[in-house]
């Protein structure tokens, strides 16, 4: 079988070999699109196909919606030419399952593909088209923390976001001067209102994709490229509205497990496409079953109906508890953690450390009994709940190929957000102390560890990319296996470092406390796996 409108035609060969297809006309949702559209996203990844094309597609088997989307790619323009048009738009989506199972779903409501590139006439045109439909409600984005980014690592413009600045919205080439001269057609066609909303998992990226169009909007207006209204056009809510959102699903790249499934029920689009932008696209996509998706209910234009496939829309101070409840407590605190001993203790697969009865203990220690003391509870989504899917159902899963090494990347520039705001809360409570914490500890004395590059039996290992790992190594670098004294002087400046934990340790009352479990992580091949049985016992 191959992905395509025609193929689907014969439903029995598709339906019998278990795929769940389009209950609807994706015909006439395609022409009541174009003539009507609603909503466009941009950013053609995994992550769009695997969760919100999936949404509107709840809608539209219910009879809930009569438009798709239209997909817009503004990076890597050859995942629009190799993948989406040869295959109409259509992707699969296989959902894997906790008990090794997959669920295979053909998605349908993408019905447009574009091209965001100015130097297109006719791709450009229709971006234009797009935009100044007054039906249009909502452009959301998954781009990537970077894709807002204007600023090369000296602190300047990047030199496209500059010519931007100087040459207007005529024919931009960056990619948010794109968007921006977009949103300056829909300006020019009435200051007609809409909704930027980014689902990039990122902190407060609503405010990011707000500042990045700001930046461009006020660059022409300081110019006289645009009139100066525009800029207030832009600023205005409730003309351009930029809420926030927490978006939480994991869409992996497939493993040969997967393909091989697909290959048995008789799909044969199973190999991946490399663009020469080195990005890897197939006619289907994978994820996880759990998913959330909140976002600040900030709509000018009329929102979308996505609660009724489960979005759920709160005010963003609800949006910004959400995301700290995840990134401060129940996910991401207990995803490092594993990191950090994985690596230590030879582990590929963060899967498997759940079946490792002390790595398990040590996760849920944390969770539970250190970090839902202080949980920023959102009111929406049970705290308690969300760690119990995350421990029983998504870390252990086995289709899921996270490794250790791949979330140890960048430890530096989590510790303080993912263990840190626990530190102060706890620090800052009247009926909790700070020293009553053991495993939060436990896992900052284990990074430390990790800095020797050297695991439990005594072997060297590669540490992980992060910005801070050079410097970080060269405090410890005298440091040897089975060596004993006092470690003070070496790790000092690290645990003294708030930019790394986001509190001075030792002032928060931790130093002493990390610098002894870190003795114990030290004290040569073994200690580290004697050292967790000991604390989770």
């Amino acid at each position: 079988m191959k992905l395509s409108q025609e193929a689907l035609n014969n439903k029995n060969m598709w339906e019998e070999a278990g795929f769940a297809l389009p209950q609807y006309d994706r015909e006439a949702v395609a022409a009541k699109t174009k003539e009507a559209p609603a909503w466009i996203h941009f950013g053609a990844g995994n992550i769009f196909r695997a969760f919100t094309a999936n949404l509107q597609q709840t809608l539209l088997n219910a009879g809930k919606a009569d438009t798709g989307i239209i997909v817009a790619e503004g990076f890597d323009y050859e995942i629009i030419e190799k993948m989406y048009r040869p295959n109409d738009n259509l992707s699969v989506l296989v959902t894997l399952k906790s008990d090794g199972t997959i669920e295979k779903t053909v998605v349908g409501s993408i019905v447009e593909s574009v091209i965001v590139d100015s130097s297109n006439a006719a791709e450009w045109a229709r971006l234009k088209e797009i935009f100044t439909a007054p039906t249009l409600q909502m452009v959301s984005f998954t781009i990537t923390e970077k894709g807002y980014n204007l600023f090369a690592a000296d602190g300047s413009y990047f030199p496209p976001v500059k010519a931007d600045f100087e040459n207007g919205p005529k024919a931009p080439v960056s990619y948010i001067g794109k968007l921006t001269a977009l949103v300056y057609e829909r300006y020019l066609a009435g200051r007609l209102p809409l909704a930027l909303v980014s689902m990039d998992n990122c902190s407060h990226n609503g405010t990011r994709l707000h500042d990045a169009v700001i930046a461009y909007a006020k660059a022409w207006s300081e110019h006289g490229l645009v009139p100066k209204e525009f800029l207030a056009y832009a600023e205005d809510p409730a003309c351009i509205s930029f809420p926030w959102s927490m978006i939480d699903k994991i869409t992996p790249r497939p493993d040969d497990s997967v393909k091989e499934m697909l290959k048995k029920d008789g799909f044969d689009d199973v190999e991946a496409i490399v663009t020469s932008k080195n990005t890897y696209v197939a006619a289907f996509v994978n994820s996880e079953e759990p998913q959330y998706l909140v976002i600040e209910n900030a709509f000018p234009n009329g929102r979308p109906n996505l609660d009724e496939a489960g979005v759920i829309f709160a005010d963003k101070e609800t949006v910004d508890k959400v995301e700290k409840m995840k990134v401060c407590t129940c996910l991401n605190p207990l995803h490092t953690a594993l990191a950090v001993y994985g690596c230590l203790l030879d582990y590929t697969l963060i899967a498997d450390e759940m079946k490792d009865p002390e790595l398990k203990k040590l996760v849920e220690i944390i969770g539970y009994q250190e970090g839902l003391p202080v949980v920023v509870d959102p009111g929406i989504i049970n705290p308690r709940e969300f760690i119990d899917e995350v421990l029983q159902v998504r870390i252990p899963n086995p289709f899921m190929p996270d490794t250790p090494q791949r979330i140890a990347t960048d430890t530096s520039q989590k510790l303080g957000i993912r263990f840190g705001e626990t530190i102060k809360a706890y620090a800052a409570s009247d009926t909790l102390d700070v020293k009553d914490l053991k495993l939060i500890p436990l896992v900052l004395a284990g990074w430390c560890r990790y800095l020797l590059a050297v695991d439990d039996n005594g072997n060297a290992f590669a540490p992980s990319s992060d910005p801070l790992l050079e410097s970080s190594m060269a405090c410890v670098k005298d440091i040897k296996l089975g060596e004993k004294g006092d470690f003070h002087e070496a790790l000092q400046p690290i645990l003294s470092n708030a930019a790394i934990f986001g509190v001075d340790l030792y002032q928060a009352g931790l130093g002493e406390t990390v610098e002894a479990l870190f003795a114990e992580l030290a004290a040569g091949p073994g200690a580290v796996r004697a050292t967790l049985k000991k604390y989770t016992a």
